[in-house]
């Protein structure tokens, strides 16, 4: 089974397997249905606090990872992060983001995890 990232915003595939919104917030302009996001569990989003630091330019990438991953342990936050692991058993699993940058975003960090 495989873990793929991809922006929100681009036309599903066949290939997406379960599609998993992984953004706290909604995508801007984007109808609900157009989205084709079949889970969206918000407990494995970055905090808003943790989301403004690093968007704030205050951080490095690889320090938002770290902080992230922290996060992920918390106790809710795991909990949301084995329901994924449960899906990527049963097939293939897209992460969606809005993110303008997929790659140096907490959905490479997801996909990273979910991979090992």
């Amino acid at each position: 089974m495989s873990v793929r990232v991809r922006r929100v915003y681009d036309p599903a595939e066949p290939e997406d397997g379960v599609r998993v919104l992984v953004d706290r917030l909604w995508p801007r302009g984007l109808a609900k249905d157009a989205a084709r996001v079949d889970e969206w569990p918000k407990a494995i989003t970055p905090s808003t606090e943790l989301r403004r630091w690093y968007h704030a330019g205050e951080g490095s990438y690889e320090e938002f990872a770290e902080r992230y991953e922290a996060e992920l342990a918390a106790d809710e936050a795991a909990e949301a992060l084995d329901g994924v692991r449960a899906l990527l058993r049963e097939g293939d699993v897209t992460l969606l983001t809005a993110s303008k940058t997929p790659h140096e975003s907490h959905a490479t960090v997801l996909a990273r995890l979910l991979r090992t």
